[in-house]
């Protein structure tokens, strides 16, 4: 499954040319008042998010392996009604993680008020955590529900069609979700025809060749003061979104800055490239799911398509994804890599790239140069420094205009 995940991360990472970063210290760009502060608060929402993750792979861990006698009545008296019983305890199950972590994610909320990156009331975070724990069970139920019809009808080869269903489902919840999930929590509006921004953007998209659908202001200073912004959707679906933050605090050459970075990713195509790898990785990590899951339920005796077994598929689907969340990073650092340097042909303005990124660091009070091990394990982006790198290197290849 590793390999092929690897394989599929050669296969799919961009082909243009990158620039090598030119050796950076973080001492440079930031001061040692700013490091200490961002190190300060990293370092608690580190801790705070594996304190998390543990708690998660202890509650599956110990419903697949070592059920309390109440846990596995409920998941017996469910098997009287297989499709209901089982997206019953998909539910459960999520239910159950969202429950068990509720203390270390208001924990990092809490950290982020008091820091000022948040400017959410805890009464509105946790009316986005309901939201986002129903959604997250109703959609687990669904699925678990798919693949327990799957294994009944074929207990061997299950895997190949649910790769094939995950995949098609991973396709449609891309086109979807920017119009019907995204919406749920917040409100977004196209720019209007006469705003400057608007102009801008589609100038950018113009030069660099892409069509990029529609351009939304998102109203994210209800919630956060960092800035960002992103791509979404696919066909006609397909959008740019930026914050009301950025479009309020950032200047104009770093804004310009972030859309052609933003731009990069419509003309790579790098959300089907996303898809791409999902599809790939998606076979063997259901045949990596199924023989794990179908070991936990010989030991305990349980039939593999029944609900009973619905928390050792949930065990083992975390950790399929953990595994392979790895290669998938490895290719999400040289997407935004190329992304970055798309960005510096487009607007020929490295001075711009390296203030939009300390910007935006100051603004999450993120870590200019985390730790190589976690970077590799976690990041999704290029360091901070790497991209101030980056940027550096362009300017010294290329001559000034």
């Amino acid at each position: 499954m590793v390999l092929v995940a690897e394989a599929a991360v050669w296969l799919l990472e961009p082909r243009g040319e990158i620039p090598d970063p030119v050796p950076v210290s973080e001492r440079d760009y930031f001061s040692a008042t700013e490091l200490a502060r961002a190190h300060d608060y990293v370092g608690g929402q580190r801790l705070l998010a594996y304190v998390g993750l543990g708690i998660e792979g202890v509650v599956l861990f110990t419903l697949a392996l070592h059920p309390p006698r109440r846990a596995r009545r409920a998941l017996a008296r469910l098997g009287s009604r297989p499709v209901l019983g089982g997206a019953a305890a998909g539910a459960a199950v999520s239910v159950t993680i969202a429950l068990a972590t509720l203390p270390t994610s208001f924990a990092a909320h809490e950290r982020t008020v008091d820091a000022g990156l948040s400017s959410q009331s805890t009464s509105s975070w946790l009316w986005d955590v309901a939201r986002s724990a129903g959604i997250t069970a109703l959609l687990t139920g669904a699925g678990v529900t798919i693949l327990l019809a799957l294994v009944r009808r074929s207990p061997r080869r299950w895997w190949i069609a649910g790769a094939g269903i995950a995949t098609a489902l991973a396709v449609v919840f891309t086109w979807i979700a920017p119009v019907v999930l995204a919406p749920i929590f917040n409100r977004f509006e196209p720019l209007p025809a006469s705003s400057r921004a608007r102009a801008e953007v589609l100038e950018l998209a113009r030069r660099a060749g892409v069509e990029i659908g529609e351009v939304y202001e998102i109203d994210a200073s209800r919630r956060t003061n960092t800035l960002n912004a992103y791509v979404d959707g696919i066909g006609s679906s397909k959008r740019v979104v930026l914050y009301d933050n950025l479009l309020d605090r950032a200047k104009r050459a770093e804004l310009n800055s972030v859309v052609a970075h933003e731009l990069g990713h419509v003309a790579d195509d790098d959300i089907l490239r996303g898809l791409g790898f999902f599809a790939i990785v998606a076979p063997l990590g259901m045949l990596f799911v199924g023989e794990l899951a179908g070991a936990i339920a010989r030991r305990s005796g349980a039939d593999p398509a029944t609900p009973a077994t619905v928390p050792a598929y949930l065990l083992a689907l975390a950790l399929a994804a953990f595994v392979l969340n790895v290669p998938g990073n490895q290719l999400s650092r040289r997407v935004e890599a190329r992304a970055d340097a798309f960005a510096l042909e487009l607007t020929d303005d490295p001075q711009a790239l390296i203030s939009v990124q300390r910007h935006l660091k100051r603004a999450s009070l993120g870590d200019p140069d985390p730790p190589a091990v976690l970077h590799f394990l976690f990041g999704t982006h290029p360091s901070t420094v790497e991209r101030i790198g980056a940027a550096l290197a362009f300017s010294r290849e290329t001559p000034p205009p």
